[in-house]
């Protein structure tokens, strides 16, 4: 039954309420056993019937769950270095969408790559994840919006998920945009969805949610409606990209589904905070698009305050967050989003796994769940969000099994 000892500051983000209640524990221990956590505490109250397994150590840094990326869009073809530039001279998103970029050019090279050489592109990505401290990784489709090309990114992160090196949650999005050749059948490409792309996902369990972008330039509330209730019927929990470009009454929408998760809400009403609060629905915020977009970020403490979970995610996509460094998107949730470091982690791992639906058994670094951890070198979790580095993580474990850094105590 091995042991992480030398442990300086331990956040076990055990307490299912209050946003910034991260259970710290200084100077602890943690137990673990066949990847499940056992104990945690004070070093010093450490049970004597753990006293003499084998110790690894901590290096006196801090330790937390492993993070959760609640929101990321992992697998894809090329990249939307132009687009950078044109938003820079002054390009709206909907303005290059129009002109045939956005969404649709990512659409065009993701077809065109084959299942191995989106798997090793994801796989490249994923282990860039882990290095940041990364244990579990939601995953979108969206860049298919076909049934043979969705079907391919939801069994590339199937693979992913048994090949690792993380855990991977995935999610069907093929209600990401109307695609260029359904533009004239708007109704048509619901049909294909509802008809033919979820009931193939259902049946073959390669995804657990349905996703839809909700916005003026993607899919109505009506449509969205349509679409996650034939889910739901097919066993696909609803999760929806919601009033990121405009207030569209698209938390309410959620919290009327019973969605798992909002993500984006920077436009969500007050009437939309309260909906999510009542409905127990997740508000999954996205720090680094709104960053690369040049938006207002979501009135987070406004959500907090109104009894909503709020997540943070990284929203990983080749286009308005090309980058899949959860930690700075953590430190971006403190400066832009106005929110502590203690209630980001707790974003970032507990709240995180909820918006994934596994809260209790990630996210949390409790008996019972299991021993995925990181370990961050910094005195505290202030001092680590506080202190922008490429990498502070010096080593990570899923199921107590190190993928990198970690060193036995002599």
């Amino acid at each position: 039954m091995p042991r992480l000892a030398n442990i300086g500051c331990l956040a076990t983000c055990a307490n299912p309420v209050g946003q910034d209640d991260i259970g710290l524990i200084r100077d602890a221990a943690l137990v673990w056993r066949d990847g499940t956590v056992r104990w945690t505490g004070p070093a010093a109250a450490l049970p004597a019937e753990y006293e003499a397994e084998p110790a690894r150590d901590a290096g006196g840094g801090l330790v937390i769950p492993g993070l959760v990326d609640a929101h990321t869009h992992l697998a894809f073809g090329g990249w939307r270095a132009g687009e950078f530039s044109d938003r820079i001279r002054g390009r709206g998103y909907l303005e290059i969408a129009a002109a045939g970029g956005g969404i649709a050019s990512t659409v065009r090279a993701t077809r065109a790559l084959d299942e191995e050489a989106l798997l090793a592109r994801a796989h490249e990505f994923l282990s860039g994840m882990v290095s940041l401290g990364i244990t579990t990784v939601e995953a979108k489709s969206g860049y298919g919006l076909d049934l043979e090309t969705e079907l391919r990114l939801l069994r590339v992160y199937r693979r992913l998920g048994e090949m690792g090196p993380a855990r991977v949650v995935a999610t069907c999005l093929a209600a990401h945009v109307v695609p260029p050749e359904w533009s004239a059948d708007r109704a048509g490409y619901v049909r294909l969805v509802t008809e033919r792309i979820l009931p193939a996902v259902a049946e073959d369990g390669l995804a657990e949610f349905c996703d839809v972008f909700v916005e003026d330039s993607a899919f109505s509330a009506d449509e969205a409606r349509q679409i996650c209730e034939r889910g739901c019927e097919l066993g696909l929990r609803p999760k929806l990209h919601v009033d990121q470009l405009s207030g569209g009454g698209g938390a309410e929408l959620a919290a009327s589904l019973g969605a798992v998760s909002a993500d984006h809400l920077e436009y969500v009403s007050e009437a939309g905070i309260e909906a999510l609060a009542a409905a127990g629905v997740v508000a999954v915020t996205l720090p680094l698009a709104t960053l690369y977009l040049n938006q207002a970020p979501p009135p987070a403490r406004a959500l907090i305050d109104g009894g909503v979970a709020v997540a943070v995610a990284s929203d990983f996509n080749p286009g308005t967050a090309p980058s899949w460094h959860l930690p700075f998107a953590m430190t971006l949730a403190c400066t832009r989003q106005r929110m502590t470091p203690a209630e980001v982690l707790k974003g970032a791992t507990r709240y995180a796994a909820r918006a994934v639906g596994r809260e209790g058994e990630l996210g949390s670094l409790e008996p019972g769940a299991a021993a995925d951890f990181t370990i961050i070198d910094a005195p505290d979790v202030e001092h680590w969000l506080y202190h922008l580095r490429p990498n502070a993580c010096v080593a990570a474990a899923i199921g107590g099994e190190t993928l990198h850094g970690i060193r036995r105590k002599a």
